[in-house]
């Protein structure tokens, strides 16, 4: 009876589409930390409240395996900020979430998560030295094999507006 109720359940369609579903993302997500391994230009442009750019700065970003189709660790810079991050960028498979941590020359750690096989990662929300409540939402697109994407957007709503912060573009150094 024991093995019937297993077989009744693996060949039942609900749990094997969960499953396939869980894979698709699984396989987009590994894909995405394999396609970021390497060194990468970056223009990154920072947003007036209008949408407009306010200013401009060339930087890198460098990323490299630590595990394997799991977590690439990884440096980010733009020399005419002084600025330099370290990144782990990571699976959690089962929690079913894409993570990207990143922590500079001030000690803040910020985590920006998205389910499996998405392009959209937010961070927590946190306190402005306003006061305010505010959070992040990092949104990938435009992705080729040796360019992408990246915008930054802020609310301090939580959620049901989203204003510029940065747009990133991204390409790969042969």
């Amino acid at each position: 009876r024991f093995w019937l109720a297993c077989a009744l359940v693996v060949f039942s369609g609900a749990p094997q589409a969960e499953t396939t579903i869980s894979d698709a993302a699984l396989r987009i997500s590994v894909e995405e930390l394999r396609s970021s391994v390497g060194r990468w230009k970056v223009v990154t442009e920072f947003m007036n409240a209008d949408g407009s750019v306010a200013y401009a700065v060339d930087g890198t970003y460098e990323f490299g395996w630590v595990v394997p189709d799991r977590v690439v660790s990884g440096k980010s810079e733009m020399p005419r900020l002084q600025r330099a991050a370290a990144i782990l960028f990571y699976i959690n498979e089962s929690k079913q979430r894409i993570e990207m941590v990143s922590v500079g020359a001030d000690g803040n750690l910020w985590t920006m998560t998205g389910p499996l096989g998405g392009d959209r990662r937010y961070t927590q929300e946190f306190e402005t030295t306003a006061g305010t409540t505010r959070q992040l939402r990092f949104t990938r697109f435009n992705v080729s094999r040796d360019a992408f994407e990246s915008k930054m957007e802020f609310t301090d709503d939580g959620g049901r507006t989203w204003k510029p912060g940065n747009h990133q573009r991204f390409v790969r150094v042969p």
